[in-house]
């Protein structure tokens, strides 16, 4: 017999009454399959759904692009020459950060490698660079061909910590402790603040605290942390750190990235970055000069103007954000994965499938992640959206991720993704 979620579907629509969120301001893609109109969307920390504020947004810029053409750049609506500095404050609240500390620009993975250029600095014995074995492969990437650019090995100066055995997330005290016995030789530090397969969300307060008394530098990758988890990076005494805005901040796909850079690293002048046109003061840059005379910001480490088009959609979502608020966010994220987790307990038990995010609501974001048995999970995804309408992310080859995003996604929907799982899941234990 299929087990059920213990809840009902009716009491998953009192809850969305009693607690609702922002639904209305997004675009619901129509379902694929299943019995209800709307998708049950639950793959926002791989790509957010499109505010509905968007399309004026971009129409607007594309209006004074026909209307003025080169003197948009200062005479548009939002005049494109400055246009990245309507972004920085905003993302700075966003991260806990001083707006001098904080930039938008390029995609997340350009942006690490500019800061490991200033950040990544081997010297004698400290030549490693840290990650989490579970790291995003893209950093996996970035990190290793810094070291070889560097002239080392990357099979030797790169170190990927694993958790212990049989466990699938690192526990902090271990973080620490290997930092206690081999942070002598650790360069650089850069672990994801969310883990993007388990959903863990690493005590990045903690962490940075262990690497800057082991003498690392510490940077984070906050790809799945921005716009999901609430943020302090100036008072955690974070080196540098790095995001993207198309997963929880719904800026559509490949859309910009944040950059963080502490205050003490902005002002110091001899600190080795590369430059390009906007690195240089603004005041100064129609000058032509021939050497860069960058600004005490974050946006030194800026190289060419910006894709005003991109740039739009950023502003839009963190907009949104200021409105409603990363504590209201996060307290209700907290409820949405508090009943999707007893939903799937109530199945779980009597099928292959295991949670491997952590149960303690302070060790994760909006993130549950299952593991499935005796099928692909590539195969239970396709099911899930074409038989159920629910979709749902899968990392190949056991891994489905569920992420109920607080600003649109809703009880019914945690319901709905538990239900179909227990019709579409693998056969009984």
């Amino acid at each position: 017999m299929l087990a059920r979620p213990t809840a009902s579907e009716a009491e998953a629509h009192q809850l969305d009454e009693a607690l609702p969120g922002h639904r209305e301001l997004f675009h619901i893609p129509p379902a694929d399959g299943g019995r209800y109109t709307e998708t049950a969307y639950l793959a926002g920390n791989s790509l957010g759904l499109q505010p509905k504020a968007t399309l004026a947004e971009l129409t607007q810029d594309l209006s004074d692009w026909s209307r003025f053409g080169v003197e948009g750049h200062h005479d548009a609506v939002r005049p494109w020459f400055g246009y990245h500095r309507l972004l920085t404050e905003p993302a700075a609240r966003l991260v806990g950060a001083l707006p001098e500390e904080t930039v938008v620009m390029n995609s997340l993975t350009v942006n690490l490698h500019l800061l490991m250029v200033s950040f990544y600095r081997p010297q004698g014995e400290r030549t490693q660079i840290v990650i989490e074995d579970s790291a995003f492969p893209s950093d996996s990437y970035a990190v290793r061909s810094h070291v070889r650019f560097r002239g080392l090995d990357p099979d030797q100066a790169v170190i990927r910590l694993r958790p212990r055995p049989g466990e699938d997330c690192l526990r902090t005290e271990d973080v620490v402790d290997f930092l206690d016995r081999q942070g002598h030789t650790v360069a650089l530090m850069l672990l994801g603040g969310v883990n993007y397969l388990t959903g863990e969300l690493m005590d990045i307060p903690a962490i940075t605290a262990a690497g800057h008394a082991a003498g690392a530098t510490v940077g984070w990758d906050l790809a799945h942390a921005a716009g999901n988890v609430p943020l302090h990076l100036h008072d955690w005494d974070v080196d540098f750190a790095a995001w993207c805005s198309y997963k929880y901040l719904n800026s559509g796909p490949g859309a910009l990235s944040g950059v963080f850079i502490h205050q003490r690293h902005v002002t110091d002048r001899g600190l080795q970055r590369l430059e390009g046109w906007w690195s240089t003061d603004a005041a100064t840059r129609f000058r032509m000069e021939p050497v860069s005379q960058p600004p005490a910001t974050a946006d030194a480490w800026a190289i060419s103007n910006p894709p005003i088009l991109a740039m739009g959609p950023v502003r839009t979502s963190l907009e949104l954000f200021d409105t409603v608020g990363m504590a209201a966010l996060r307290a209700r994220s907290e409820k949405l994965t508090g009943y999707l987790e007893g939903l799937l307990d109530a199945i779980t038990h009597t099928r292959p499938l295991t949670l491997i995010t952590p149960r303690d609501t302070q060790r994760r974001g909006a993130q549950l992640s299952l593991r499935v048995g005796r099928t692909s999970a590539a195969d239970l995804a396709r099911r899930l959206r074409h038989e159920h309408g629910v979709v749902a992310d899968a990392r190949e080859p056991d891994i489905i991720r569920l992420a109920p995003v607080p600003l649109y996604s809703t009880f019914h929907d945690c319901w709905r993704a538990a239900d179909a799982l227990a019709h579409s899941g693998p056969e009984e234990r």
